[in-house]
């Protein structure tokens, strides 16, 4: 989660658990309680309140960096999160009946909560604008890549303040505003009157240009110095393939998928997978039987797929098209309204009920939980030839879900291909455990919200 959709959270947290404190404090007083028993009683009540509230929030998307909803349509998703909060507390008191709230207490207080959250979510921006929280760039270069990085700065939900162009001659660039570059000659000066404490290198050409002693003088005066390139990544969660070069993967951090890394995802894919088996297989046999009563087939459709390495794997998926979908076309992407997709199939699709039986694909090891889509061996031939880096995805296993599935929709062109690209590129340069679990967490999400499914 970014900087400022943690802000965002710890304020909610913070709001969920000291409205129920102070409540439970008032309670306490009426009943002749006391303050201390009631503090003592109320803080485990806050606690679970501000988990709660935020889970509860989480999942309905109110912390989405992308985007800033309307009035009306916050307070329709706060309503939302207020509702899966009662469901949630009510489960926990059913099983902990000793820190019980009354369900009218519980309610009054969830509304309390609700009309804080509604107040902190549309004020919240005004503290990504205080020195201690805000950073202000300064991007060298004046050419299209500087204005790409100034128009990702360019919004209210991060904590960027853009600060001006740099050029490093004499002569400022007429492709941007003349009005916000400034010379090379005078960047001391503009580093400490502006405060700056991020510069961004955004040169198309570096040889016999790029001024090294002023650039190493800012981060010896503690100005974290970053290529474009690096900086789109931060902001955009996804790498700028068009920018890149194989020095800049090689000398990058991360990409360093080690055995360690490849066995604690399996242990990882182990676990959930074998969870996800034993509650998905009460619900085989009516799948089965709805796919058999409105088509002619097999139940299950298998695929080769491109897995680890570049290794053909057979992939298992309930079959959502009639039988002789390619028969005439041979392997094409699913397109938005495919008449090839059976009306029980939309909905397997839609709800990714489809992808259950690839649970045992992860099980058994052709794919982890968590990685890039497996895609087709004549994809994987055509894509390789016109996409750069495309073979360096297969350097893990491919996934039942993924950076790029909950990013992007699906794919079903190049241009979707690439995409996608960035955004596995970037999971496979920045894995961890808590990545996957983030990814985990968004899945559901998005099969909540049939997102991205065709």
């Amino acid at each position: 989660m970014k900087k400022p959709n943690l802000i965002l959270a710890g304020g909610d947290f913070l709001l969920a658990a000291l409205i129920p404190a102070l409540v439970g404090m008032f309670l306490a007083m009426r009943s002749g309680g006391g303050m201390p028993v009631s503090f003592s009683h109320g803080l485990g009540q806050s606690l679970v309140f501000g988990l709660a509230v935020v889970f509860s929030t989480y999942f309905a998307e109110l912390y989405r960096g992308d985007r800033r909803f309307r009035w009306k349509e916050t307070c329709v998703r706060i309503l939302i999160a207020g509702l899966m909060a009662f469901l949630i507390l009510l489960l926990f008191y059913a099983v902990t009946p000793q820190s019980q709230w009354l369900p009218g207490q519980l309610v009054l207080v969830l509304a309390g909560v609700g009309l804080a959250q509604l107040l902190w979510h549309y004020r919240y921006p005004i503290l990504l604008r205080f020195p201690w929280i805000s950073q202000n760039v300064m991007v060298l270069g004046t050419g299209a890549r500087a204005r790409e990085v100034a128009g990702l700065i360019d919004g209210e939900q991060n904590p960027f303040v853009f600060k001006g162009y740099i050029h490093p001659e004499n002569v400022v660039d007429e492709s941007a505003e003349e009005s916000v570059c400034c010379k090379m000659e005078k960047l001391k000066e503009l580093i400490r009157r502006n405060q700056v404490k991020k510069l961004v290198l955004a040169l198309t050409e570096r040889r016999g240009v790029l001024p090294v002693g002023d650039i190493l003088w800012c981060k010896l005066h503690g100005v974290e110095v970053i290529d474009s390139v690096t900086f789109y990544e931060k902001v955009t969660g996804k790498l700028k393939l068009e920018d890149i070069t194989p020095s800049w993967f090689i000398f990058s951090d991360g990409f360093c998928v080690t055995r360690y890394v490849l066995w604690q995802k399996r242990m990882f894919s182990i676990l959930l997978s074998g969870v996800g088996i034993l509650l998905a297989l009460p619900i085989f046999p009516l799948v089965a039987l709805l796919i058999k009563l409105e088509s002619p087939g097999p139940v299950f459709f298998c695929q080769e797929r491109v897995g680890f390495g570049g290794r053909v794997f057979r992939t298992f998926k309930f079959r959502t098209m009639r039988q002789d979908a390619e028969q005439e076309t041979g392997a094409v992407w699913a397109q938005s309204n495919d008449p090839r997709i059976t009306r029980v199939g939309r909905f397997l699709r839609k709800s990714r009920i489809d992808e259950i039986p690839q649970l045992f694909n992860v099980f058994k090891g052709d794919m982890s939980f968590v990685g890039p889509r497996p895609e087709r061996p004549e994809f994987v031939a055509m894509l390789t030839r016109k996409i750069p880096y495309y073979g360096s995805r297969h350097a893990v296993k491919p996934g039942l879900t993924g950076w790029a599935q909950v990013k992007y929709p699906y794919g079903a062109s190049v241009e979707d291909a690439l995409e996608k690209l960035r955004y596995d590129l970037y999971y496979i340069k920045n894995y961890s455990p808590f990545l996957d679990i983030v990814i985990v967490l968004e899945t559901v999400k998005v099969v909540l919200f049939a997102r991205g499914s065709r």
